[in-house]
C-alpha cells in the first residue's frame, strides 16, 4: 500500500498500520484505565507560514467517521507568519481518539508549513515576476506532491497580499485547484526537443497540436540558447510580437549559457548592474550572478540578444534551482526575469520540517513535560484563536 487515497487514510485500520505503534499501545492502554479529555499544542522549532488546512480537513474527516468531536483552536490563520516555538494550534478531545492520530498530524502539518514559508519568502524577494510551481517531479509520492503543491499557494497568497505576483498556477492538473486554476501548465520537457531533432521543429510540433496556446520553448538542449532562441523568434514572429512567445532558461550546471565564460558573464552585469557583483558574495551567490547554469548574467545575456534582435516581447522564463537565496541574488542583480519555474520551495533540510505536539492539559488540568511550559503560556493569557466550523 504505497499510495493511499484520502479515504484509506479515514480508516482505523490504516491508520493504525501508519501510526507510530507506542500510541497504539497507548491508545489500548487509555481504553482499558479510562478515557480523559487531553489538549494538544502543535508547533515546529523554526519560522514557518501558517499551512494546517489539509491536516484540519483530515482530522475533521476522522472525527466524523469515529462519531466524535474534536475543539481546534487555529491560533495563526492560514498564510501568517509564526515564530520558532509558537503553537501553530490546540486540538482538544478524547485522548482514546487522538493518541493515535498524532503521527499523522505532524506528517501533514510540518512539511507544508516550511514550504509555504518558502515560497513566500521566494516570491518577497521577486515580486514583480510570475511563479509556475513545478514540484512534482522531486516530491516521493503523490500525498508529498499535494502537500508541497498546497503550501506553495499558501504562501504565495501571503506573498500576494503584500503585493508580489506570486504562483499563478503549477505544472500538473491534479493540484492546480490550489492556485485557482482548472489544469496544469507548461509546454514541453528536453525530450521532446530531443524526439523532434532541433528545437524550431519541437517549437512547430508543439504549435500545430496546441495552436491556441502561448508557446514557452527550452533552449538550452543544443547549448545553442541564443542562436536557438533567435531561430525560434524568426519562425513565429506573429507569436514574438504578441507577447505569447516565451523562451526557457534551464542550462545545467555543467556549463555556461551560449557565449558566456567568466569573463563575459562579468562583462554582461558590468552593462547592466555593476553593484551587483561589486558588493561582497558568498561563493554560492557568486555562482549565481556569474557561474554556470542559469545565472544572472545568462539571463541578462539572453534579454540582449532578444532585444537586439527586434524581439522584445519576447519574455524570458527562467529554471534550474530558483531557491530562496537565488531568488535574492536574482532580485538583487535585477535580472530581467518574467516566469520563474520552480519546486525549490520544498525543504532542502527535512529536519526542519518536524512538527511537535505536546499534551498540555489533561481533563482541564494544566500539565506538560519539563521544558515545554512555554506552550502554555499562549492559551494561559488568551488568544485570538479560530475555532473550526463544526468542531
Amino acid at each position: 500500500m504505497d499510495t493511499l487515497s484520502a479515504e484509506d487514510l479515514v480508516r482505523p485500520e490504516t491508520i493504525a498500520a501508519y501510526t507510530d505503534t507506542y500510541f497504539n499501545k497507548t491508545k489500548q492502554i487509555v481504553s482499558r484505565f479510562g478515557d480523559k479529555t487531553v489538549t494538544y499544542a502543535v508547533f515546529l522549532r523554526r519560522p514557518v507560514i501558517s499551512a494546517p488546512k489539509l491536516m484540519l480537513d483530515w482530522i475533521n474527516e476522522v472525527a466524523t467517521a469515529r462519531g466524535t468531536v474534536f475543539d481546534i483552536e487555529v491560533l495563526h490563520a492560514e498564510g501568517e507568519w509564526v515564530g520558532a516555538g509558537e503553537p501553530l494550534l490546540y486540538i482538544t478531545g478524547s485522548y482514546i481518539h487522538l493518541t493515535d492520530l498524532e503521527t499523522l498530524i505532524l506528517q501533514k502539518v510540518g512539511s507544508v508549513c516550511v514550504a509555504a514559508h518558502h515560497a513566500y519568502q521566494m516570491c518577497i524577494a521577486l515580486p514583480n515576476v510570475t511563479f509556475l510551481a513545478m514540484e512534482a517531479r522531486h516530491c516521493a509520492g503523490t500525498e508529498m506532491q499535494a502537500m508541497m503543491a498546497y503550501g506553495a499557494s499558501v504562501g504565495s497568497r501571503a506573498a500576494q497580499r503584500e503585493g508580489a505576483r506570486g504562483f499563478i498556477g503549477n505544472a500538473n492538473d491534479a493540484t492546480a485547484h490550489f492556485f485557482g486554476a482548472a489544469r496544469g501548465l507548461g509546454t514541453m520537457p528536453h525530450a521532446l526537443i530531443g524526439y523532434a531533432g532541433s528545437t524550431v521543429r519541437a517549437a512547430e510540433m508543439f504549435h500545430e497540436t496546441f495552436p491556441n496556446d502561448s508557446l514557452t520553448v527550452l533552449v538550452d538542449y543544443f547549448g545553442r540558447e541564443i542562436t536557438d532562441a533567435l531561430e525560434v523568434c524568426r519562425r513565429f514572429p506573429h507569436l514574438a510580437a504578441a507577447g505569447n512567445l516565451s523562451v526557457r532558461l534551464d542550462t545545467h550546471g555543467g556549463r555556461f549559457l551560449e557565449s558566456l565564460d567568466p569573463a563575459a558573464s562579468y562583462a554582461v552585469l558590468e552593462r547592466h548592474d555593476p553593484g551587483a557583483i561589486r558588493r561582497y558574495r558568498s561563493d554560492a551567490e557568486l555562482r549565481h550572478l556569474v557561474g554556470t547554469g542559469v545565472s544572472a548574467a545568462a539571463i541578462w545575456r539572453m534579454r540582449e540578444a532578444l532585444d537586439e534582435a527586434g524581439f522584445p516581447k519576447v519574455r524570458i522564463v527562467a529554471s534550474s534551482g530558483f531557491g530562496v537565496d537565488k531568488c535574492r541574488v536574482m532580485a538583487d542583480a535585477r535580472a530581467p526575469i518574467d516566469v520563474v519555474g520552480t519546486g525549490s520551495f520544498i525543504p532542502d533540510h527535512w529536519h526542519e520540517t518536524y512538527a511537535t505536539a505536546d499534551i498540555i492539559a489533561y481533563d482541564g488540568e494544566a500539565r506538560v513535560k519539563l521544558g515545554r511550559e512555554f506552550l502554555l503560556q499562549r492559551r494561559q493569557n488568551g488568544s485570538k484563536a479560530e475555532r473550526e466550523p463544526g468542531t
